[in-house]
């Protein structure tokens, strides 16, 4: 007995829930990073469910466009935190949000 699409696209829902509080309530800029993760992810996980459910492959080529994307957001975000850490001694998001040198 398969597992309805209703059930994906609950879970889907609550991750990408979970992922815009930790956007919007937290300072730590890695922990926001990794709520962007959270929110791709259910996006992903919404994206196979229906493409399972109508037995196409759109969904899924879909999918690995996204992964590919969200895996260079990573490198270059990373990048980024790693050299305003360097330079600011700090990873809160209010403490880097000015742009002054």
């Amino acid at each position: 007995m398969p597992v309805p699409v209703q059930y994906y696209a609950i879970l889907s829902a609550l991750l990408f829930s979970m992922g815009v509080v930790g956007v919007l309530l937290r300072r730590n800029i890695i922990i926001v990073f990794m709520s962007i993760e959270l929110m791709l992810n259910a996006a992903n996980l919404l994206f196979v469910a229906f493409a399972r459910y109508q037995n196409v492959v759109d969904g899924q080529v879909f999918v690995f466009f996204v992964m590919t994307v969200a895996a260079s957001e990573v490198a270059i975000g990373l990048a980024l935190v790693m050299a305003l850490f360097r330079s600011r001694q700090t990873t809160d998001v209010d403490d880097i949000s000015t742009l002054k040198g």
